[in-house]
């Protein structure tokens, strides 16, 4: 099993993505992402996503020449028209977009339309803790979850990240899938070959199942019950009925023979200097995590992923024999180069 620097694994991963259609720009803000979530531990939307993309570039499921742009602008939003390309550039778009807004705005709001795959949604709200600013990000994707007393797959997995920047201090990262379980997880596990445990998901006939393959057609189980089918609800309200993109039921599964993907995201920043300021804040925040770990045992969200990254860019990714064949045979590297 190779272990691999994050420089090796992004140069690879760039490769493949280039080799299967993709742009320079588009393929390298992909790799970024990828190798980032394979660091941190998200191997669902890590290195195991670069196989799905090159397929779908090869098939014409996701342009490799678009080219994201502001269609629509009015004071502190915009929409943005991914093209139908990988998600990537147009979600480095719309970050810049809502970071310059809040700083004239104090709160912004970027609509994705006609996107992809949205990767670990906390990746892209790093640079707005950056800026000194709290940040949410929101996806729909392809039906995965029913709708509350429901059997078929209508909502998305549609996950939610929010991120808090701290004073002297790696920031707070929320990021959660509303299923009890990431597809990506269960993708892993059928490719394995492995059983997924009761309670993670139906058949596309509202079957109890334990086949990961089963899943991936099926519908997953939303966490909390008609909690968690409430909150895929309103995710898939902002990202699409604001956005103008296609519902999860009208998205194809990434993992089968299907249309072209029209997935919709939304960003939002928002500039603590515009509420109570910037300084109340941060002692806000420092005195809402001095009193949360004051409880043994207690572990703030973000904080594995985030020693995780810096362990990895240190020390590398171990990848396996499998996946470094995969990585390049895509790529188009022989056994030697």
């Amino acid at each position: 099993m190779p272990t691999l620097t994050t420089a090796e694994l992004a140069d690879l991963v760039t490769r493949a993505l280039k080799r299967a259609g993709a742009s320079k720009s588009m393929a390298q803000s992909t790799a970024d992402a990828l190798v980032v979530a394979e660091a941190e531990g998200l191997s669902g939307h890590g290195l195991s996503r670069v196989a799905l993309y090159a397929q779908h570039l090869r098939e014409g499921r996701a342009s490799g020449k678009a080219k994201p742009k502001i269609v629509r602008k009015q004071g502190a939003t915009c929409l943005i028209d991914a093209g139908g390309g990988l998600a990537f550039p147009a979600a480095a778009l719309a970050v810049t977009e809502v970071v310059k807004r809040a700083r004239r705005y104090g709160i912004a709001f970027a609509g994705v339309t006609n996107s992809h795959h949205f990767g670990a949604a906390a990746y892209h709200l790093a640079p707005l803790a950056a800026a000194g600013m709290t940040g949410i990000a929101l996806t729909n994707s392809p039906a995965a979850i029913n709708a509350w007393g429901g059997k078929r797959a209508y909502f998305g997995t549609n996950p939610i990240a929010a991120i808090f920047p701290r004073r002297d201090a790696a920031p707070i990262v929320v990021d959660l899938s509303l299923t009890e379980v990431t597809r990506g997880k269960i993708m892993l596990m059928a490719k394995e070959g492995k059983p997924i445990p009761p309670g993670w998901a139906v058949d596309r006939d509202g079957n109890p199942t334990t086949s990961a393959q089963a899943a991936l057609t099926g519908s997953l189980t939303a966490i909390g019950g008609v909690k968690g089918a409430a909150l895929a609800l309103m995710v898939e309200a902002l990202c699409v009925a604001l956005t103008g993109a296609a519902l999860s039921v009208e998205n194809d599964s990434y993992f089968e023979p299907g249309n072209k993907p029209r997935i919709g995201h939304a960003l939002i920043a928002i500039d603590p200097q515009a509420l109570a300021g910037a300084e109340v804040y941060y002692s806000r925040i420092e005195d809402m995590v001095a009193g949360m770990l004051a409880d043994d045992g207690v572990r703030l969200p973000g904080t594995r992923r985030q020693a995780a990254l810096a362990q990895a860019q240190a020390g590398g990714i171990a990848v396996t024999d499998v996946m470094h064949a995969e990585l390049r045979r895509l790529a188009g590297r022989s056994r030697a180069g």
